[in-house]
């Protein structure tokens, strides 16, 4: 990669890198609707001892929306391609890929094309299939998804601020959902219902035999986008996956338990 593709490739994503630069590499990839600041209160727990890289989704965050292709991006297979690019332009090597929700699922599909790049995966909330299948629970009927996508395409800011708060799974702290809602709020619209229809409508249930790394599925109660039964999926499909269900309620516990996302995180990585 030269010179000016790896400025573009950093540019792009807005790629910051933090921590002990000598230390062993953790890269962290937020969810729909979010972007690199969801890490904050657990980038800093890692970056004592790890150099910790971050980076936003192409039309989240402070990312290069003129980066936006809708045929590349019409697949997770396009945001995969963005990560192993980050690594390649990094030259990192020995990773430990966190992927939050969607994010889960796009480290899957990069380990699976460039396994020599990564040393573990750990999967926080994920979902390689939301809508039902036969002998498949993925917690969504097919036209709950489509009133769901529809919502989004009449109003995203309303569907926004009527949905944050229920993926955050936290009404005891409204300030937590009202910080989803105004991380939602701030991706482009017509980015968003992209993102959203090619999330919701994946199906990635035959890549998770595929993986060939250390992975840890980490499920949370009482999760209206991933129920425990998606969970016990994806780490059945892995083979020699861990599985921890955290104490943690909502989808979202990178913000509302923090604490315990790195404990087992670190517990796995020991």
């Amino acid at each position: 990669m030269s010179d000016v593709q790896t400025i573009d490739v950093l540019r792009r994503n807005n790629v910051t890198v933090t921590g002990d630069l000598t230390g062993p590499t953790i890269m962290l990839a937020h969810g729909f609707g979010c972007s690199q600041e969801t890490w904050g209160l657990v980038a800093p727990q890692f970056a004592r001892d790890h150099r910790v890289i971050l980076f936003d989704h192409v039309g989240a965050g402070r990312s290069d929306a003129s980066f936006y292709d809708r045929g590349k991006y019409d697949s997770l297979d396009g945001y995969a391609t963005d990560v192993i690019e980050i690594l390649e332009a990094l030259d990192a090597s020995d990773v430990v890929f966190v992927g939050h929700s969607v994010s889960s699922m796009i480290g899957v599909l990069a380990a699976n094309r460039a396994p020599e790049r990564f040393r573990a995966l750990v999967l926080v909330g994920p979902s390689p299939r939301y809508t039902n299948a036969a002998g498949y629970h993925g917690g969504f009927e097919q036209r709950d998804i489509d009133a769901l996508l529809d919502s989004l395409d009449a109003n995203y800011l309303g569907w926004a601020r009527e949905l944050a708060p229920v993926i955050m799974g936290r009404p005891d702290l409204p300030e937590l959902g009202q910080r989803l809602t105004d991380s939602f709020c701030s991706v482009d619209p017509d980015i968003a219902r992209h993102f959203a229809r090619v999330t919701f409508l994946s199906d990635n249930r035959a890549d998770l035999p595929l993986v060939r790394v250390p992975t840890l599925v980490l499920q949370c109660q009482a999760d209206a986008i991933a129920p425990d039964e998606v969970g016990a999926f994806v780490h059945a499909a892995i083979p020699g996956s861990s599985f921890r269900m955290l104490e943690a309620t909502g989808h979202v516990p990178i913000l509302s338990a923090a604490d315990e996302v790195v404990r087992e995180i670190r517990g796995f990585l020991a």
